[in-house]
């Protein structure tokens, strides 16, 4: 767990003029067609679903996608923002994966630290979060100024928005494949050891070889 999110995404510097930023915004995204849709919500996608199949690269529309860990702390207090942004952008898309089982995803675009969010136009990352402060407002502010959509003024962060979809309270799990990647190269370090001849005189009985 990390507070502090890692720039490996070049994203563009905030304006320091908002007019400016509100004329050019720097990703020009496709609003979706909301007609039908009654309940705006995030989708939370499981192991065995891939990223790459809910973002349509032949598309310009966006989608904000966050890397969480349902054991970090900073994911469960972003949690009922996040999952109130929908609601605040009804024409954008909003998914959620758990970057421990997704470790693939995570190597390719970066993202050494949770929670992290990556905003894709089409398949393609444009811009990542790295504010510290990680509330409704800050995200609202953020898509504004890369997007230039702005949000409903009617929403807040509510009761429902605590529960789910995104879970706000920690639960208690192991990252397996960090405790298999450690246990490895700690029996290889010591094996390595053990082999080299350079240092078999550390070993007590191995000097008297050398000596006959």
């Amino acid at each position: 767990e990390q507070p502090v999110l890692e720039p490996v995404l070049p994203a563009p510097a905030e304006e320091q003029n908002g007019t400016d930023s509100a004329k050019a915004p720097k990703v020009n995204c496709e609003e979706r067609n909301t007609t039908g849709i009654e309940r705006f919500t995030l989708q939370i996608l499981n192991v065995s679903q891939d990223l790459m199949e809910f973002l349509n690269p032949n598309s310009s529309d966006c989608t904000l996608v966050l890397f969480y860990t349902p054991w970090c702390r900073f994911s469960a207090s972003l949690a009922p923002h996040f999952n109130s942004l929908p609601r605040a952008f009804p024409t954008l898309r909003f998914l959620a994966l758990d970057a421990s089982q997704h470790s693939s995803l995570s190597t390719r675009f970066g993202t050494v630290a949770v929670p992290n969010i990556l905003l894709f136009q089409g398949a393609k990352p444009m811009a990542r979060f790295n504010h510290t402060d990680r509330t409704l407002e800050t995200l609202k502010d953020f898509i504004f100024n890369q997007t230039g959509i702005e949000a409903r003024s009617d929403v807040a962060v509510t009761e429902e928005d605590w529960e789910g979809p995104l879970p706000s309270v920690l639960t208690k799990g192991i990252d397996w494949l960090l405790l298999f990647s450690v246990l490895f190269l700690a029996g290889f370090v010591m094996y390595a050891t053990i082999r080299t001849d350079s240092i078999r005189w550390l070993i007590p009985g191995q000097e008297h070889e050398h000596q006959e």
